[in-house]
């Protein structure tokens, strides 16, 4: 993105938002640095709000935004230090940041508890991420506690405090042309990566050498970051959902189920494929896979504009339900595993989530009791599951058996676009795969 292009972008989203609020100030805050231990930290990642504002990574930095007659936007964020620039890397500095950002004002953050009382005086409203950071609670409390003991001079504190996010989450679950592009380009690079881990698997590999590969085809790529920890699962660690210890070995006849994503300049993907470490499917492990498959077919052919968020979930719960009634895995008829919702002993997750900045993406699922509709720019995962422990009702050959199929797509009028494709998901495109890659070694 050229640089005036950059600054429309995130200006645009800032004018859009005073707009919404009509009159008031907001606050938003970018992330804190956090230690891992002594003085070492994690990595950095900024505030998905305060970001798909301003477009600024630094830490310690504030948004204010003043909405109204005379709106402007001010960032606060740290000084230029050569000292700290020799250690830690460049700073923008509040004057560069203010004209490469496009902010009508820029100030040191150091400068924020002593002008935000001002700004905030006389304001109708301020808009903030109420409850999000006990901290930031605190701090807003005392500049509302400074204003309100000036009242004496007729300066008058903000009546009303509005959670700022909630008109934000609106904002972001539609996504731009430029946020697609970025989600398409993140979803290319998680697919590479899943490719990758298909053509390294082999019988005594341990799981932590296949995270390995992904980790390496994404910073390969140009990703920054996973998108949160890789599960790389086989045999019956495939069928514990959130399973990241990555540190057993894969053995002959597991199914590995990988379930892993990157991050490009702050948004997500989100991709699991399940596959044979031997590079072959048995005739239990392709059953089951094949049921999820279909289940996911039915889900996907429900994400189009108008429908409701719910009826993916409702279409891939149908079909898995029946499979789980042949499968000899459940009894009785389909209305009653439905009803009963029995079918959760193997499928007990939703079928997906909303997907962008942050994996779990911003935006509620209801509206006043009411699922809510999709719309086009909406992205989301698609991902059914079917988790068979072992136990003496189940049949011996589906025991430990742990599939997902997991996609990220973007609705649209018609129907979706799937920004994950690249990844292999058919049973003998997989298997041509592993199989290629093996005669080449």
């Amino acid at each position: 993105m050229n640089p005036a292009d950059h600054l429309s972008l995130y200006a645009t989203r800032r004018n859009r938002l005073t707009a919404l609020m009509g009159e008031g100030v907001a606050v938003i805050a970018t992330a804190p640095e956090k230690l891992r231990n002594r003085d070492s930290h994690y990595p950095y990642r900024f505030d998905s709000y305060f970001y798909y504002l301003t477009g600024f990574i630094e830490p310690d930095a504030a948004l204010v935004l003043v909405a109204g007659k005379s709106p402007k936007a001010m960032l606060f964020c740290r000084s230029r230090d050569a000292e700290r620039e020799v250690w830690d890397g460049f700073r923008y500095g509040p004057e560069a940041a203010r004209e490469r950002f496009g902010f009508e004002e820029a100030h040191p953050v150091g400068e924020l508890d002593e002008r935000a009382p001002k700004l905030i005086e006389d304001q109708p409203a301020l808009y903030y991420p109420v409850g999000a950071e006990a901290e930031w609670d605190a701090r807003v409390m005392r500049w509302l506690n400074v204003v309100r003991g000036r009242s004496r001079s007729g300066v008058a504190a903000p009546e009303r405090l509005h959670n700022v996010c909630v008109l934000l989450d609106e904002m972001r679950l539609v996504k731009d042309a430029h946020e697609v592009g970025v989600m398409r380009r993140a979803a290319r690079i998680a697919a590479a990566a899943h490719r990758r881990a298909m053509q390294s698997a082999r019988p005594g590999c341990m799981e932590y050498e296949i995270e390995a590969e992904l980790l390496h085809e994404f910073r390969r790529n140009g990703a920054q970051f996973p998108a949160y920890a890789p599960i790389v699962a086989a045999g019956a660690h495939s069928r514990v959902l959130h399973y990241v210890a990555n540190d057993a070995r894969m053995m002959d006849g597991d199914l590995l189920l990988i379930d892993a994503g990157c991050e490009v300049d702050g948004y997500a993907s989100d991709i699991t494929r399940t596959f044979p470490v031997n590079g072959r499917f048995s005739a239990a492990q392709r059953s089951v896979y094949d049921l999820v498959l279909a289940a996911q077919r039915a889900a996907i052919a429900k994400v189009k504009a108008g429908r409701g968020w719910n009826e993916p979930h409702d279409a891939a719960v149908r079909v898995l339900a029946q499979g789980m009634l042949d499968l000899k895995l459940l009894s009785g008829s389909l209305d009653e595993v439905l009803e009963k919702e029995s079918y959760k002993r193997f499928y007990m997750h939703r079928t997906g989530h909303w997907l962008g900045l942050d994996v779990h993406d911003a935006g509620e699922y209801k509206r006043s009791g009411l699922w809510r509709t999709l719309s086009p720019g909406m992205a989301l995962t698609v991902e059914p599951g079917l988790y068979i422990r072992a136990a003496d009702e189940v049949p011996a050959a589906l025991r430990d058996i742990g599939v997902r199929i997991e996609d990220d797509v973007v609705v649209t009028e018609g129907g979706c676009e799937i920004i994950t494709a690249e990844a292999p998901k058919l049973p003998e495109d997989i298997e041509a795969l592993m199989r290629d890659a093996r005669s080449a070694r």
